[in-house]
């Protein structure tokens, strides 16, 4: 199989969707990689190293995508790469299209077949291309919503650990997910005091027993979710439905009520974000704004600030089932392999995950349905 990487242009963006290792791993196993010329700068990888692995360096991304069956990303495509897609060809990358109906309409009128990291899931409901970079956006979520806690950045200037005599911020975070688990290991570690809140009372009792530190977990519901947010300092969504569209679980209202220089970080902003007043995702260039007095930061693609260490964990996630997708083709690998089949979201000009379907309120096919036809 022919597998393109080309660069990524979404702003801010310095991850690639395969490290030279990788490449080594597919060339190995015979087939051919096309990566657009400085596709790894920003990631520390030059294009002297996917050479020595094997790639074929092209200069422009029409160069990647006119030849390559599966193309390799981070990010969703943006509007200057539709054109470049083909019918039939496969993407896989991050697409979450229930929070983005453009992206969503354009792959299936490009009659790509799209298949989405985040919805990859094993039976007992891990998410495997996910989890690295939400490990890596939990831990961030802290040290953003520290620093924007900053009064030159507009904060309230509490410093989250506090000193002897002086209480620490208190921290709320929604969702004990993945997010949520290691923005709370983040939290604790600098002292802070952690509320974590989710609907899975046996999961937060797993982690007030593996965590130490402050911390208090709670039941979430509108009205515990009211009380906490109002006494906040930072609060960080960390809410994830696999597929579909984040639920609103803090009101514009319940904004309202907090504290002028608090600091919201929305981790779920990808998939539309947990908090009513996200409106808009932000950018690195740009990561915030203020609504009701309250720093809203609302970056779609935070673990690329990171992208020397996103990368690496990206590619040790990924590689294995784009192994098997080069091995074994596309039809073959669904059918082998369910789990990598939960990734399919588009293709034939259908949309073949009922999460996406819902949200857009569009028709559903089985992807079962498409691959037999």
């Amino acid at each position: 199989m022919v597998i393109g990487v080309p660069k990524e242009v979404k702003p801010g963006e310095h991850r690639v969707a395969l490290t030279p290792a990788g490449v080594a791993e597919l060339v190995r196993a015979g087939h051919r990689v096309l990566v657009q010329q400085g596709a790894g700068v920003g990631s520390g990888m030059g294009d002297e190293e996917y050479q020595a692995a094997g790639a074929t360096i092209v200069p422009t991304p029409e160069d990647v995508f006119a030849d390559a069956e599966l193309i390799l990303k981070v990010k969703e495509p943006v509007e200057q790469e539709f054109p470049l897609f083909r019918p039939g060809q496969i993407l896989f990358a991050y697409l979450h299209l229930a929070a983005h109906p453009g992206v969503t309409q354009r792959l299936l009128a490009s009659q790509v077949t799209a298949i989405a990291y985040e919805t990859i899931q094993e039976p007992n409901g891990a998410l495997p291309l996910l989890t690295p970079m939400s490990e890596v956006a939990g831990r961030m979520s802290v040290q953003v919503g520290a620093q924007f806690l900053e009064q030159i950045h507009g904060g309230r200037g509490v410093l989250l650990g506090g000193v002897p005599g002086v209480p620490p911020a208190e921290v709320v975070i929604l969702g004990a997910g993945t997010v949520g688990t290691n923005a709370a290991r983040i939290a604790l570690g600098l002292g802070a005091h952690v509320t974590l809140m989710d609907n899975r009372i046996d999961r937060l009792r797993y982690l007030e027993d593996v965590l130490r530190g402050n911390l208090m977990t709670v039941v979430a519901n509108h009205h515990t979710v009211d009380r906490a947010v109002r006494y906040a300092d930072l609060v960080i969504g960390a809410v994830l439905v696999p597929g579909a569209r984040t639920p609103r679980l803090v009101t514009e209202e319940m904004v309202r009520g907090m504290k002028p220089g608090s600091v919201i970080v929305d981790v779920a902003v990808d998939q539309g974000g947990c908090v009513e007043t996200i409106d808009r995702a932000t950018t690195h260039d740009d990561p915030v704004y203020v609504k009701h007095g309250v720093i809203h930061y609302a970056v779609s693609n935070m673990p690329g600030a990171v992208p020397r260490t996103s990368t690496r964990a990206l590619t040790n996630a990924t590689l294995p089932y784009v192994v098997e997708l080069a091995n074994k083709g596309l039809h073959r690998a669904m059918v082998e392999n369910p789990v990598l089949a939960g990734g399919l979201n588009v293709m034939a000009g259908q949309i073949t995950h009922p999460a996406v379907a819902e949200a857009h309120q569009m028709s559903y096919t089985p992807a079962a349905e498409v691959l037999a036809g």
